[in-house]
């Protein structure tokens, strides 16, 4: 069975320890809830459907009864304080001491290194500039970025980046991408990462829009009445609109600069009941002269 630091959800990792232990033995959830010290027998396996919860003294028990001791312990009582945290940055807490623990114990955490790579915008622009400026010095990567950033963040982007696989470097010093694109998967702990850096581009398109001239930025929107059906359909198409611009991009063999698109579609009401409004009914502005 994986180590319990290989496991981006709690549930996912009691489930597989309750299954090993049925393959091997007559082990039942009215055992596993006994040795936890819980008075219902099927609380646990609750837990596991998704119908219930562990809290945070549970989460002890449960994994002292699954053996585990010391840091793996802890992260397991991590997993289960990420899940029930309700803020960002509650979760962004935690997880940071997921980090911690693994740096400690030397242990890789899943989702540790893209967890780091969306935390801030400057390791995607600098893998970008990396590849673009071959033999560059960090200041002088550092001086391209807008807003210009320091050569020791650029230096600390780029082993970062190496470290973790992100980039390469050959025997002349240069640097590859190992991946042309980047996904965030279906991490959990990586997307607060992403909605930190998410923050981060917006209010670099803020500073974009004040103090570059026109033919440096493209920005444009629509107001719009729409139904959760109509919805769903523009959010499909801005899917496969983002998926031919990478096509675009990927098959642009030079770069000239690193530019940021930001794909933005949310509600500015409530859903509105009862009640029938035009469809049709848009207030739009193209790109701003």
């Amino acid at each position: 069975m994986k180590s319990v630091t290989e496991y981006k959800e709690y549930r996912e990792y009691v489930l597989d320890y309750y299954r090993e232990r049925k393959r091997c033995s007559a082990f039942t959830w009215r055992e596993f809830a006994k040795l936890a010290g819980f008075a219902s027998g099927s609380y646990l396996k609750l837990v596991c459907d998704g119908k219930t919860r562990l809290r945070e003294e549970g989460a002890k028990k449960t994994g002292l009864a699954m053996g585990l001791l010391g840091y793996e312990l802890d992260y397991f009582v991590l997993l289960v304080r990420y899940e029930s945290a309700k803020t960002e940055q509650e979760k962004k807490k935690c997880f940071e001491e997921m980090q911690a623990l693994g740096e400690v114990n030397r242990v890789r955490i899943l989702g540790s290194e893209m967890y780091t790579y969306y935390e801030t915008w400057k390791h995607s622009v600098v893998r970008e500039l990396a590849v673009a400026m071959p033999g560059a010095k960090p200041i002088e990567i550092a001086k391209v970025c807008k807003p210009a950033i320091s050569a020791a963040d650029v230096s600390e982007s780029l082993r970062f980046l190496v470290k973790s696989g992100l980039l390469k470097r050959d025997i002349k010093g240069n640097y590859h991408q190992t991946n042309a694109s980047l996904s965030t998967g279906n991490l959990n702990v990586v997307a607060v990462a992403v909605h930190s850096q998410l923050r981060q581009m917006g209010e670099l398109a803020l500073e974009a829009l004040d103090k570059l001239p026109i033919s440096e930025r493209h920005f444009s929107g629509i107001t719009m009445g729409m139904t959760d059906e109509c919805y769903k359909k523009v959010v499909e198409e801005l899917a496969e609109c983002r998926k031919r611009i990478v096509s675009i991009v990927s098959a642009n063999k030079s770069i000239e600069k690193v530019c940021r698109l930001n794909m933005q579609l949310f509600p500015l009401t409530e859903n509105i009941h009862g009640r029938a409004v035009a469809p049709n009914a848009q207030n739009s502005y193209g790109p701003q002269k």
